[in-house]
């Protein structure tokens, strides 16, 4: 899968024809004070043209423009435009795609004021994210999304060239009062020729470009129907995603681990798999998992070696494991199920790389060993963020050792209390 990242927003992008020579464009502005009724209140305000914001100005790149400013108003004005927008063809964003491919494409709404529906000419997006949240899937050709908002769409490409381009729109969704702006923006998704030559590169400009159908600018009802698909990674029946070490999904406690330890306050212990089973093959029914804080109690500069197995619930995958407060060295790795009799004879115990993260294979195993020579409480937890809400994270205990630099240091005096 391969990532580009769209930022959307209200900013005039136009396509431009071919070039022309330049002309002389004139513009007349009167600047005047108005009466304007704002908050049940009368106010004045200085207006161009009698409007507010004041009148656009169109131009084209190599066009003259000839101003006249007149002040109605009793103090000295000053007046300027402070963007001026280029319409080269070379400013239009072309992501390039290859035909069979799975992309994700990150959205930002980095606009102001605008409510901004999205699309991409004849491709379904499927929505798999919103606000770094994962949701249920689900497909659609356009997307609104809000200022500050994120959607993470997968874009699907054709199997094959299409011998065309595609534009991606964006225009606002609008349902107050007052002025807006009514801009599109666009950027053209483009597919890479086959052939891969200069030839096909000019082809490519001359292919027939698709245009999106994006709803109308007031389009409550799609609106609606549109955030009403959003559903959480909740199962229909109240149950929700959990995952677990050991067949403990780790549940934080009301009092910091490390507090509790230093005040000799005990927490559960962690034990061999409640219920063992065939890890990567048909997974049964109930796995026994449980809710807790337990932990792993290791006595200190303890030689440790850690077998982290992958399992088939719901679905193998990969997960980057983070302990706290150690490097380790990755001894040995394998596909399937860890064989405690076979597997440790092919170890590394040469030149094992050291780590501070590993990512244990997708349905297999990695072996780990570190020195527990570091008092005090360890997190450890599966670097993807939303397995560690789900409880993939546990603890680990170091006792102190016997001398006085081996032991876990008292909390300061300037503790804030909880």
């Amino acid at each position: 899968m391969e990532v580009f990242l769209l930022s959307l927003a209200i900013t005039l992008c136009l396509i431009p024809q071919l070039a022309l020579a330049g002309i002389t464009r004139h513009y007349h502005f009167d600047i005047k004070v108005q009466n304007v009724m704002r908050l049940c209140h009368t106010k004045s305000i200085v207006t161009v043209n009698r409007q507010f914001p004041g009148p656009r100005i169109v131009a084209r790149e190599g066009d003259q423009l000839l101003i006249k400013v007149v002040n109605h108003v009793q103090n000295n004005m000053s007046i300027h435009w402070a963007i001026i927008i280029n319409c080269s063809a070379k400013d239009t964003f072309k992501p390039k795609v290859k035909p069979g491919r799975t992309y994700l494409v990150r959205l930002i709404n980095a606009a102001l004021e605008e409510q901004l529906f999205f699309s991409i000419a004849n491709h379904t997006l499927t929505v798999v994210e919103a606000d770094a949240v994962y949701v249920k899937p689900f497909e659609t050709r356009t997307i609104l999304i809000a200022p500050g908002q994120t959607t993470n769409v997968l874009l699907k490409t054709r199997s094959h060239f299409p011998n065309a381009t595609f534009l991606m729109t964006g225009r606002p969704y609008v349902t107050g009062l007052g002025t807006f702006d009514s801009s599109t923006v666009a950027g053209i998704l483009e597919y890479e020729h086959p052939s891969k030559n200069l030839q096909s590169t000019a082809s490519i400009k001359k292919l027939p470009l698709f245009k999106p159908v994006l709803s109308a600018l007031n389009d409550t009802s799609f609106a609606t129907n549109f955030a009403n698909k959003f559903r959480s990674l909740a199962r229909p029946n109240g149950t929700m995603f959990s995952a677990s070490v050991n067949n403990i999904s780790f549940a934080m406690p009301a009092t910091a681990l490390l507090l509790s330890h230093f005040s000799g306050k005990p927490q559960g212990i962690y034990k061999s798999p409640l219920s063992q089973f065939n890890y990567t093959g048909t997974p049964p029914n109930n796995i026994m998992v449980s809710n807790g804080t337990k932990l792993m109690v290791l006595p200190f500069n303890t030689s440790v070696e850690l077998i982290l197995q992958d399992t088939s619930i719901i679905g193998a995958e990969s997960h980057p494991l983070h302990p706290h407060g150690f490097n380790f060295f990755v001894v040995g790795q394998g596909s399937g199920n860890f064989n405690p009799n076979e597997d440790p004879v092919n170890f590394n115990l040469v030149d094992p790389v050291e780590r501070n993260t590993v990512g244990v294979p997708s349905g297999g195993w990695v072996a780990i060993r570190f020195l527990a020579d570091n008092p005090g409480v360890w997190f450890m937890h599966c670097h993807l963020e939303i397995h560690t809400s789900w409880g993939l994270k546990m603890a680990w205990v170091v006792l102190d050792g016997k001398l006085p630099n081996q032991k876990l240091l008292p909390p300061p005096a300037d503790l804030p209390k909880c």
